[in-house]
């Protein structure tokens, strides 16, 4: 796991020392991502300069360092990730006649281009990565991202040089940097709570999309991304030609692709552990980790005070249960809010999914024992664990039928009467259990979907924040997407399969990935994620919906491999979310700090949003009449990473 950062300008003459000196203070703005290593490779004829930070997990001889050159002298690369099948491509290219000078993945990748090309190579590669190489042959730079989009990757022009970097705080070391935030990414900020590739909060830049490869022959060259790898693609095929064994047999080949997919992430020459949280997707990896280690997995969790935002016991009892070396750290809401400040940084980009903050947490206190830790994400996009895939599926049979007139009038029917009076009659009408449910917030969302006039519309609102989010930021626009650009998505008649679809796309690269990443490398820990295997995305497209949700419970699939490890006991529960007592912060410790953020002078005088719809619910949720955490927390996020860039 590194950080690159690097320039094209073949156009303007810079002596090689500035070039690298400018392209190493790119890299120092990143060394968190890569504390053990500096390397930059400059060719001041071609006007290419390339940087990197290395944190050592592979190789830890200097053999492993780089920007690295290919054996022949033809390819110079930097690279950020992991090729998990690089031992695979190592045996397969001996038969080719490479021989190799060290022990690294980086060095089978570079033969790896010089054998198939860069095309076909990256299409070889099994894991998480950006990289960038410059063909000294044909003088061409290309970029590449792995298929979902684990590790980033930012391109734009700073005046007539293209510059490009693993996050965007090495653009603005680049001299003459100077750019204003996109209106059209903060829109889509205020509404998904992430900013979708390829937008950037920066006019002129972008991420490359996952799967993708960028090729520039000239500085000045727009090329267009092309794709290696098609989720739309995938989708299809899997769909079209289903996996048609039994259920016993779907289990045996989904515990065999992940075992070895585990396995594969267990390949470290540093120490390595695993996330868990208790639930079925943590503890599904570790017990496929426990299976195929000889010692103790190291296990982490964290735990909060608050009973309702605890799930450390649930963990300390599957890791009894698989015998791993288990380490718990219980944080107070001090412990959390301590990390507030370093948000904008640690995130570069706004971003203000809230449960940033005990991912960056339990991150912490991982890298105090380890400097590789597995994790169980995707396992909700891939076998259709979110509770809005089963609620969504069935309120739209119920509600599809209606024509628009009646479901606009349904809609009225139950917003007639203002969320604040429901939340205040539900709290003492409401079962004792229940009483904490904001009943009118629920019916008030409720409306919003039942209004939805098609499946777009209905997701769209799902996933919606802000749900006119253009009529808060000023001179704002509702761009475009792959939730709403409808002619990109896959044939897939299924409602479900559309929905983990398109968050494949959209959430699980935009939000849960860039969480994780910022998260972890902000403490130099390296996070791997195996069911984001590409044989498993392909098997898990294949497989049908009933062994994915079955009788109203996702994760169909998973859940029974995980009973061959783990009692149904320890992990049959109700899902919680990794959460913070957000709601009550703002009304309490957060306060003032968010009152200076969301004041309606700074909002004017900053020019970013229209103060109104701002301060109205602000006010709403302070009096505790409305909760609206979720909204405020987008604009403070924002708010918060603006002033931290304004100092900077």
């Amino acid at each position: 796991m590194c950080g690159i950062a690097g320039f094209f300008s073949p156009a303007k003459s810079r002596a090689a020392h500035e070039m690298q000196s400018i392209v190493s203070a790119m890299t120092d703005a990143i060394v968190l991502r890569g504390p053990d290593d500096a390397g930059a490779w400059v060719d001041a004829e071609g006007g290419i300069a390339l940087g990197h930070r290395r944190l050592s997990i592979l190789d830890l001889s200097p053999l492993g360092h780089q920007p690295m050159v290919s054996v022949d002298g033809r390819y110079v690369i930097i690279f950020n990730g992991e090729i998990y099948n690089f031992q695979d491509l190592r045996v397969e290219l001996e038969k080719h006649g490479h021989t190799w000078r060290g022990h690294s993945d980086t060095e089978i990748m570079l033969a790896a281009f010089c054998q198939w090309g860069i095309v076909e190579a990256t299409k070889r590669f099994n894991g998480m990565f950006a990289f960038a190489v410059w063909d000294r042959q044909d003088r061409v730079l290309h970029l590449g991202r792995d298929r979902l989009g684990e590790k980033p990757l930012y391109y734009g022009w700073v005046g007539d040089t293209f510059v490009f970097a693993s996050e965007l705080k090495c653009m603005r070391a680049f001299p003459g940097f100077n750019a204003s935030v996109d209106r059209e990414a903060l829109t889509s900020l205020l509404r998904l709570c992430y900013i979708p590739d390829p937008l950037c909060i920066y006019q002129g830049f972008k991420k490359l999309p996952p799967a993708a490869l960028l090729t520039l022959k000239a500085a000045n060259d727009h090329a267009e991304p092309g794709y290696y790898w098609s989720l739309p693609q995938v989708v299809e095929r899997g769909l079209d030609n289903p996996f048609r064994g039994s259920d016993a047999e779907a289990l045996a080949e989904f515990e065999s692709l992940l075992q070895k997919a585990v396995g594969m992430r267990m390949v470290a020459d540093v120490p390595l552990g695993a996330f868990l949280s208790g639930g079925v997707d943590s503890s599904l990896i570790v017990a496929m980790m426990q299976k195929q280690s000889q010692r103790p997995v190291r296990t982490f969790t964290i735990g909060f005070h608050e009973k309702q935002y605890n799930e450390a016991g649930y963990a300390k009892d599957v890791a009894a249960h698989l015998g791993t070396e288990h380490t718990e750290l219980y944080v107070t809401g001090e412990d959390a809010l301590n990390v507030i400040p370093l948000l904008p940084s640690l995130y570069d980009e706004p971003f203000s999914d809230y449960s940033q903050i005990p991912t960056y947490l339990v991150c912490k206190m991982a890298r105090e024992h380890v400097t590789v830790a597995l994790s169980g994400d995707a396992g909700d996009e891939l076998f259709g664990g979110y509770e809005r895939y089963d609620m969504g599926r069935k309120l739209w049979s119920k509600i599809s039928w209606m024509p628009p007139a009646m479901k606009k009038m349904t809609a009225g029917m139950l917003t007639a009467i203002p969320a604040g009076v429901l939340n205040a009659i539900g709290s003492k009408v409401l079962p004792k259990r229940l009483r904490h449910v904001p009943a009118g917030d629920k019916l008030h969302k409720l409306a919003e979907v039942v209004a939805a006039p098609g499946l777009e519309t209905l997701y769209l609102n799902l996933m919606s924040h802000w749900k006119q989010p253009q009529d808060i930021v000023i001179n704002g626009k509702d761009p475009v997407t792959a939730i709403t650009d409808t002619a990109s998505w896959p044939r897939v008649s299924d409602f479900t399969h559309r929905m983990m679809h398109i968050d494949m796309e959209t959430y699980l690269p935009g939000d849960i990935l860039t969480k994780v990443d910022r998260a972890a490398m902000g403490v130099s820990l390296e996070g791997r994620i195996p069911l984001l295997d590409k044989d498993i995305i392909e098997f898990a497209w294949r497989i049908p919906y009933h062994m994915k949700v079955r009788d109203g419970r996702g994760k169909w699939l998973m859940r029974e491999v995980l009973y061959k490890h783990v009692p149904k006991k320890l992990i049959d529960r109700p899902k919680r979310g990794f959460g913070i007592p957000l709601e009550h912060w703002l009304r309490g410790p957060l306060r003032e700090w968010a009152e200076d953020l969301l004041s309606e002078a700074r909002l004017k005088r900053e020019g970013f949003f229209h103060p109104a719809p701002i301060r109205q619910k602000w006010a709403e949720h302070l009096s505790g009449t409305r909760n609206w955490h979720f909204y405020l927390w987008d604009v403070l996020m924002f708010q918060a990473w603006h002033a931290s860039v304004s100092r900077a």
